[in-house]
């Protein structure tokens, strides 16, 4: 009698853990689409948790809604203004400025920097597709290998996909856990800087004086035109960086004007540093400062805006889903019980986050899936021990950082750099796979380090 009252108190948790097990098993070894594994495994929890049918359906409506509403439009408004960057030129224009400096090591942090910049805006295959010409043909013609520049512009593209918004994955995160996008901005650069620092440039200097940096062979062809105005190139340079850093800036002085009195400059500050209204002026600004000068040109860049489109359904429905999820783990309690058991334990909702995005990561290979899921299941820990809007923005750096670690195999990203730079699957885990795992141990290092000081001071 009591084995079967106890089942039946932790009927919820219980239903979670079996639910989460299958998530796992459909997407690794099933191989089924993430959303519709997360739909179908939030479908089995809430009714196995013991919700009605109605009530079951109502939940995974409610989640999914409210995750949506907030998360379709940042993607969108973040596809959109990627693609105009992306077709008027100002992405090549950053990476063509670099090629100016003579010195190699400067060279390898002006490449992490811009792909820092240029990743916010696009997703991280779109980055590399687009930067990694103008790398090769540096490192080629100061004979180098192509990894001495790759690994610090691939760091900058990881980091920036994982850290700073607007990219989907902290931005999803964010929204599941209640944090201002300001913080998450704010403690990702911070983060993200020193975590970039360590697995881009410095480990390719350290690997290159040990000879452990393989030489690759890339089949790209090394013959490039020189732009014909270079004037123009270096204008569209400044504008490039000013358009990126347009909207991160206001959403970080819309967080700030909290700290202001009442009064038209807090007025002003709440209005423009909203991620929707943010994220419009600067989509705004780029069409305008960019603006194509031809009607073919013109031509092009519409189409690469409706092209943009095409990979953010696939983001869009997969963190609608994770939404749906979180949402039954709550209303369900078996949230609740998670975190109790979490913090009995000792885990507060830092490492939680943390280690669930780990093994997510290294289980299934997508950041972005690793991200929301993880996101949705320390959640609940937010019930039982309340954070701060700081720690809120630490936490969501800390589940990004997780979900950057170890690519390897099960990640398409491990293919793609491997085409990209010619190297071996067993180089590309001696130096992408170690790079990004500095990049989880460094940012969470960092994240850590910081929710200690805030708790003391």
């Amino acid at each position: 009698m009591e084995l079967i009252e106890s089942l039946q108190a932790y009927q919820p948790l219980i239903a979670a853990g079996l639910g989460i097990a299958a998530l796992l098993v459909l997407i690794l070894k099933a191989r089924l689409n993430a959303f519709a594994a997360l739909l179908l495994i939030s479908i089995f929890s809430a009714l196995a948790a013991g919700l009605t049918p109605d009530q079951s359906f109502a939940t995974i409506t409610s989640g999914m809604g409210g995750t949506l509403g907030f998360i379709a439009t940042i993607i969108g408004l973040g596809a959109l203004f990627g693609a105009i960057l992306q077709a008027s030129g100002a992405l090549q224009a950053l990476a063509s400025k670099l090629s100016n400096t003579a010195s190699f090591r400067t060279n390898q942090w002006q490449v992490a920097g811009i792909a820092l910049l240029a990743s916010t805006p696009v997703f991280f295959d779109v980055g590399l597709i687009i930067l990694a010409p103008l790398i090769l043909t540096m490192a080629h013609a100061k004979s180098r290998a192509p990894l001495a520049l790759g690994l610090p512009l691939m760091a900058g593209l990881a980091v920036g996909h994982a850290f700073l918004p607007p990219t989907p994955g902290p931005v999803a995160i964010a929204e599941l856990l209640g944090a201002q996008l300001g913080w998450v901005i704010l403690f990702g650069a911070i983060c993200g800087t020193v975590a970039l620092a360590v697995s881009g440039p410095l480990l390719a200097v350290f690997l290159e004086r040990q000879s452990l940096l393989p030489e690759g062979d890339s089949e790209f062809d090394f013959e490039t035109v020189e732009p014909a105005d270079p004037a123009a190139s270096t204008d569209r340079f400044g504008r490039a960086v000013f358009l990126i850093v347009l909207p991160l800036a206001l959403i970080l002085l819309g967080t700030l004007a909290e700290l202001l009195p009442a009064g038209p400059l807090r007025y002003i500050l709440a209005v423009t540093g909203h991620p929707f209204s943010a994220l419009l002026i600067a989509c705004g600004a780029t069409w305008v400062l960019l603006y194509p000068a031809t009607p073919e040109s013109r031509k092009l860049m519409s189409d690469a805006m409706a092209k943009a489109f095409e990979p953010t359904g696939a983001v869009i429905l997969v963190t609608g889903a994770g939404g749906a999820f979180k949402q039954v783990l709550v209303d369900t309690g078996a949230g609740t019980q998670i975190a109790d058991a979490a913090l009995s334990v000792g885990f507060g909702a830092l490492l939680t986050g943390y280690v669930l995005a780990v093994i997510l990561r290294l289980a299934q290979g997508s950041a972005t899936v690793a991200m929301i899921t993880s996101a949705g299941l320390t959640a609940p820990l937010l019930i039982a021990a309340p954070l701060t809007p700081p720690q809120l923005g630490l936490l969501t750096i800390a589940i990004a950082a997780g979900a950057s670690t170890a690519s390897h195999v099960n990640d398409s990203g491990f293919w793609l750099v491997g085409r990209i730079f010619g190297i071996t699957p067993g180089e590309t885990l001696r130096t992408w796979t170690v790079s990004t795992t500095l990049i989880s141990v460094v940012g969470f290092a960092m994240c850590s380090l910081i929710y200690v000081l805030l708790a003391v001071f």
